[in-house]
């Protein structure tokens, strides 16, 4: 207090309604320390998980959520010792909406079982007279459960038989054509091979361990033979493939990107050099996706393999097509747009990445104002995926006014 001992009044009056008041005043400063103190503990424990989730597909994001974090506890641990007794309310940092809310737990327990499987319905029927009593009993409503069983895929061989038959008068023999099949002289049918093919590419199973399951249910296939099906599976699916490529090229706003892939072949380990028995290579897919903007053209994806990632690969892939690129900055994609006949979209989640990449690297300020805003921009796409154009633009365009500007 700044007051000496001998400014104190001597009224005993007065002096307890100081006393009370100074009462007042700590109880309210106590309340506001605890209520700090809380805050920092709930900051710090949302802080140590978010880092145990930093790892993962979502590791920008949460990055940008640990900054805004960091940057809230910092400054209420730098007011809190710094408070003086004057002060009658801590300030409280304002931070973004999604990083203070708690997110909305999820049902845990209950799967989420699509609408189209298939149901059964079993009713026990209750006993016909009252097990009390013996009177008659009447229907009041019911209690319904569900259990999820798994019908198990099962193997099914299908035996054509085609009997012969001979003329009685010229002997000829007469006899019915055989199916056609995927594969020319082999015994995988369509869904078996269907079946091989997403395992292996959708689900990511190597042939080795479909061999095992295959066993399970009952046949040997040998790896050597799952691996020769896979092949010419592809060589029957490819005229299917090429009808895909040609209509996504008649889209008129494409989505791209390419991605690293290894190409194991026993040819590379003597050309490496390092004896390794493989080379990079690259996927390219091309994208049709028109449901955010409430398009009708169904989406659409096609793929494209490459031995490498010069630029004389899109140029390929894109010679037939004219309209809207969305891509990221790779230096292949500029002779496209040079040539007029393909208009560059820029890539959000890539221009956010080198913001992301600079604030990680030097802290700027603007970079994290800059990745601020464009999560904002997300959360507003959340809100309006699916909407018309017209709508989109009404929600989307104040903010990006901003942004633009200001970078």
């Amino acid at each position: 207090m700044n007051q000496s001992l001998n400014s104190l009044p001597d009224d005993p009056v007065l002096l307890k309604a100081m006393v009370l008041a100074l009462q007042g005043k700590v109880e309210s400063l106590q309340a506001n320390e605890q209520a700090h103190l809380v805050l920092i503990t709930w900051f710090k424990q949302a802080l140590a998980k978010l880092r145990r989730q930093r790892f993962g597909a979502s590791s920008e994001k949460i990055d940008r959520e640990i900054a805004q974090l960091e940057l809230a506890l910092e400054n209420l641990e730098t007011a809190h010792p710094c408070q003086e007794p004057e002060d009658e309310q801590l300030p409280v940092p304002e931070l973004a909406t999604s990083t203070l809310e708690e997110p909305p737990k999820p049902t845990r327990g209950k799967p989420r079982v699509r609408s189209d499987v298939e149901r059964e319905r079993v009713t026990l029927q209750s006993p016909k007279a009252c097990p009390e009593c013996g009177g008659e009993l009447r229907l009041i409503g019911e209690d319904v459960s569900e259990l999820v069983e798994f019908i198990t895929a099962k193997l099914k061989v299908i035996e054509t038989a085609r009997p012969k038959t001979s003329c009685r008068v010229c002997e000829k023999i007469v006899q019915a054509p055989a199916p056609t099949r995927p594969i020319e002289k082999s015994s995988a049918g369509a869904s078996l091979l269907a079946h091989i093919l997403i395992s292996k590419f959708d689900d990511h199973l190597p042939l080795y361990r479909q061999n095992e399951i295959l066993a399970r249910h009952g046949i040997d296939i040998p790896r050597s033979t799952l691996s020769d099906w896979c092949g010419l599976a592809m060589k029957t699916l490819a005229p299917l493939s090429e009808l895909l490529k040609a209509e996504v090229m008649l889209s008129d706003r494409l989505h791209t990107d390419d991605t690293p892939i290894d190409v194991l072949g026993r040819q590379f380990k003597a050309a490496s050099g390092s004896g390794k028995a493989s080379r990079q290579g690259r996927i390219w897919t091309y994208v049709r996706d028109d449901r955010p903007f409430a398009g009708e053209a169904p989406p659409i994806a096609a793929y494209w393999f490459s031995a490498n990632r010069k630029a004389d690969n899109p140029r390929c892939h894109l010679k037939e097509f004219s309209g809207i690129l969305q891509a990221d900055a790779y230096a292949g994609y500029k002779q496209l747009y040079d040539s007029g006949d393909i208009k560059e979209a820029a890539c959000w989640a890539h221009w956010r990445r080198d913001f992301h990449d600079i604030f990680t690297a030097t802290k700027s300020e603007l970079a994290r104002y800059a990745l601020e805003q464009i999560g904002k921009l997300y959360d507003i796409e959340r809100q309006i995926s699916g909407k018309p154009p017209d709508l989109r633009h009404e929600g989307n365009r104040p903010l990006m006014t901003v942004l633009l500007d200001c970078i």
